[in-house]
This record gives C-alpha cells, structure tokens and sequence, in this order.
C-alpha cells in the first residue's frame, strides 16, 4: 500500500467515526438551504468517497463545475505553487495571471474584453449592468428572457430567471424581465417594446432540463437583435467551456450551419476553475469600454490564484484535446441512452457532449437517490430530468459503469 493510500485510509476511518457529528455540525450551524445526504471525505479523478469508504462515480461533477474530475494533479500544483507566491492583491492593481487567462478566452470567443468575478450570478449580473448602462441613454431596461431559464439566485438572477418556483417569498421582484417560450422567435418578437434593452438566452438550459436552442432560434434570435438595436447576451455558465464539444454550446449548435453568430456578451464559470470559484464575462469590443471605472467592480475577482488555476485548467483541456474527448464519450453515452427509452421509465433523451438530460417517467430526485445508494451520483433538474454533467476528461470504462447501474436500478 502506497503512503497516500494509508493516509487516506486512515483519513476515512478517522473522519467516518465522526459522520453524525458532521451532520450535527450542519444542522446546528449551516443555514439549511440544500437537501444534504452524503458525507463525503475525498475524491480522485471521476469518483469520491464518503466517511464510510463507499466509493461513488460521480457523473454529475459537482453541477458541471469539476471539469478535469477530483483532486487533478495539475490544479493541485498549480494552486499551491501560486498560493506561495501570490494569492489576493484587489483589481486596483495588475497581475499577469489574470491578463494571460484574459487573452485566452478571447482568443477562443471572438475581439473583446472580460470582467472576472467569482461565479455565475456575478457574470450574469455583469450583463444585467452591461445591458443597462447601454440602453440608459434610449431609455432602454428591460431583458427577455426564456421560461425554464435559470440565471443565478441573486435578486435580479432570480428575476430574470423563467421559473416561479425560485421566485416564491421574493416579491416584489426586481423589474425589467420578460419571460416568454423557449424556441419561440414570435414569441421574442411580439415582447419587445421601446423599453426593451436585451435579450438573454441559454444555448441548453441545463437547470431547466436540458433543453437545447434550434440552429434557427439562435439565428432568428442575432438577427432580431440586431434589426431592433438589443444587446444578445448569452449564459454560457452551464453549457459553456467546453461541455458540448465546443468552447460554447452555441458554437456545437451551429457548426455545421454555416451560420455566422457571436452575441454581445457571455457568462461563464462552473468549469472554467475545475473546482476553484470563478467567473467571467466576454463583452464584444463594441461594447467592451461601457463599464468604466466606478460602474462595476469586484472584490475578489480574478485573483492571481483564481486565475493561475483556470489558465491550468485551461492548459489540461487544450493538451489533452478534452473538447473532442467529451464529444466522443457523449456520443458514446446518448447512443446507448437512447437505446433504453421506452424502458427502465425513461422516456427521452436529449443534449450533447457532457450535458445530457434524462427525461423520467417519475420522480427525478427519487430516482437520483436509488443511482446513489448504487454508487452513481448524477444531478436532478426540472421535468423530472437527471443530468450527466461529467468531467472533460471522463473516460469510456467510467460511462459503461454508469449504464450498468442505472440498467440494474432504474
């Protein structure tokens, strides 16, 4: 036995004699606004273990934030390398991490700027303002955006967000959103008004059920935008960096299109520190300078360690080529998904690369805590849907063994 395995062996006998005080501790002095249920001790690549020594494979990855799986090597490195020289210096001054990482993600959009926070509300909420500050001269506030849409739990997150049930015991909510039907170009057309800023969309709302955008809706959508002087905004925190096969999932959607479309302005975060928080948004040249000082800022944002971490994470996806290999494992899973509808409750299969939903006959939380108890943890969203939200890195064998548990369980 290797030293790392004796110290995590003795780690997981040490920290499952005290499961009940953890969950003690939670109960006492966490606010309980999640549904808990494992107490989970450490992980490594696609799987985690809890205080008992059960090991899971988790295919729901932390809700499509572990991007290269548990404890990589190279974001461990990379953060203790930079946590010895530069952790937090405040965006009133320059560091080089954040400026390369910056560079990079344009490099992959399109000519433009970006505003580095810590998650994707804040990138979402970066929008909001952008969208804003540009229509204030034309008084111009409002945003359309989708039912089923999620946009982050902030006031104006929730508000923009196309699901009643996050708004319950909320209101008055913030104003200047619009909801209207996903898919639907009229519907977009018909709600716009004099007072209409922008229009925010998902490529795959992911939270909503793992719907995703017609190649027709999106170009609809850019040309729309367009003809009536909006700003295109696109929440690419859950469909984005790399999860579809492509940098964004709009880029996977029209790729073969011929289509030629760039929004205005992406959020982006969950995978994009493999674990570490952060977040960012692209804002095209056009409108790169709008926020000037004094308009928007962050605290922690783009930190020297925040960023070292995505440029490693980064680093890893374009070595190891993790966009194809996402797309190659996704269409392994959907092909033999698919091959299960009809069967086992499962009445659709629906998304691409590693965001794939499975639409259920029942209940979908129900369903996720039967997968757990057989080692397999994926996440529930809406529609009675299960999400597989796998590392870029996931490998074939992992899936295989995904498919036999749910073949036995479900």
């Amino acid at each position: 036995m290797s030293n790392l395995q004796h110290l995590l062996g003795t780690e997981r006998q040490e920290i499952s004699r005290h499961a009940d005080a953890v969950r003690q501790l939670y109960n006492d002095h966490v606010v309980p606004n999640y549904k808990r249920s494992l107490v989970l001790s450490h992980g490594l690549g696609a799987y985690v273990w809890d205080t008992d020594g059960k090991r899971y494979l988790d295919l729901g990855g932390g809700i499509a934030v572990n991007s290269l799986g548990h404890a990589h090597p190279r974001i461990a490195e990379t953060l203790a390398r930079q946590a010895s020289r530069l952790i937090h210096t405040s965006n009133l001054y320059y560091n080089e991490q954040q400026g390369v990482l910056a560079a990079r993600l344009c490099q992959h959009t399109g000519p433009g700027r970006i505003f580095f926070c810590n998650s994707g509300a804040e990138a979402n909420e970066c929008q909001f303002k952008l969208a804003r500050k540009v229509g204030n001269p034309r008084g111009r506030y409002e945003i359309i955006t989708a039912l089923n849409s999620f946009h982050g739990r902030t006031l104006a997150g929730i508000a923009a967000t196309g699901q009643d049930k996050v708004k319950v015991g909320f209101e008055p909510l913030m104003p200047g959103f619009k909801h209207v039907p996903f898919n639907d170009l009229a519907a977009v057309e018909q709600a716009i008004t004099p007072q209409t800023a922008a229009v925010l969309i998902e490529g795959i709302q992911g939270e909503g059920g793992v719907t995703s955008a017609t190649p027709e809706y999106l170009a609809g959508l850019r040309r729309l935008t367009r003809h009536h002087g909006l700003l295109l905004l696109w929440d690419g925190v859950q469909c984005g960096y790399f999860r579809t096969g492509r940098f964004q999932s709009y880029q996977r959607i029209l790729e073969d299109s011929g289509i030629d479309f760039l929004p205005d302005a992406i959020a982006m975060a969950k995978s994009l520190g493999g674990g570490f928080p952060i977040g960012a948004t692209w804002i095209r040249d056009e409108y790169a300078d709008v926020l000037q000082p004094g308009t928007h800022g962050t605290t922690y944002g783009g930190t020297p360690l925040a960023c070292a971490v995505a440029n490693a994470v980064l680093d890893e996806v374009e070595e190891k080529k993790l966009d194809q290999n996402i797309r190659r494992q996704g269409a392994f899973l959907m092909e033999h998904l698919q091959s299960l509808k009809g069967s086992h409750g499962i009445r659709e299969v629906r998304g691409m690369g590693g965001i794939i939903g499975l639409a259920l006959e029942n209940d979908a939380p129900e369903a996720a805590a039967k997968l757990a108890e057989k080692g397999l943890l994926l996440v529930p969203a809406t529609g009675n849907v299960l999400r597989f939200l796998p590392p870029l890195n996931v490998e074939q064998a992992h899936l295989e063994e995904a498919l036999e548990i749910i073949v036995r369980t479900l």
